[in-house]
């Protein structure tokens, strides 16, 4: 019997990407607000579960940002009817009320994704890259503040190891 194109990615594909992050995971995050300038460096905790048959993951954690508590969940998948990775994130700071939607592909160590956000106070609209990479089982979650005109900033990084 012929593998589905599902069965296949879960077998050694996105999907088997996906399930390789289940687990706890304890680290470091960091946060700039300005360019190279880093504004706060707090401990961050969480949990990345396999959720709906294996077809996406969910990482809910928990950090400070400074001395604040914070505390976010990010969902990634990969649509293989579209050959591309999605993620959505919500947190108690950055995000507001809102829910950052984001598309991207399968990279040779994870994913990355872009997104764009923006609000009646902001006349542009400005963009969000996340990559997430599993190195030499250290989990990195890296986010990238696009202004209107193109220009990367590192916003947040996440270093973690599984607890």
């Amino acid at each position: 019997m012929e593998k589905t194109k599902f069965e296949e990615s879960i077998s050694n594909g996105p999907h088997a990407k996906l399930q390789s992050y289940v687990g706890q995971w304890i680290g470091t995050t960091k946060t700039w607000f300005e360019k190279d300038i880093l504004a706060d460096e707090s401990a961050i905790s969480g949990e990345i579960e396999s959720i709906l048959g294996n077809k996406f993951i969910r990482f809910t954690y928990q950090s400070s940002l400074q001395n604040k508590a914070l505390e976010g969940v990010m969902n990634w998948g990969y649509d293989l009817s579209n050959s591309r990775a999605e993620c959505s994130w919500v947190d108690s700071f950055h995000m507001g009320t809102g829910i950052l939607h984001s598309v991207g592909a399968a990279t040779d160590d994870g994913f990355s994704a872009l997104g764009s956000y923006g609000s009646s106070e902001y006349t542009e609209i400005w963009g969000w890259r996340t990559e997430i990479t599993l190195r030499d089982e250290e989990l990195i979650i890296t986010m990238y503040n696009i202004s209107p005109q193109g220009e990367e900033a590192k916003a947040v990084e996440s270093r973690l190891k599984k607890a």
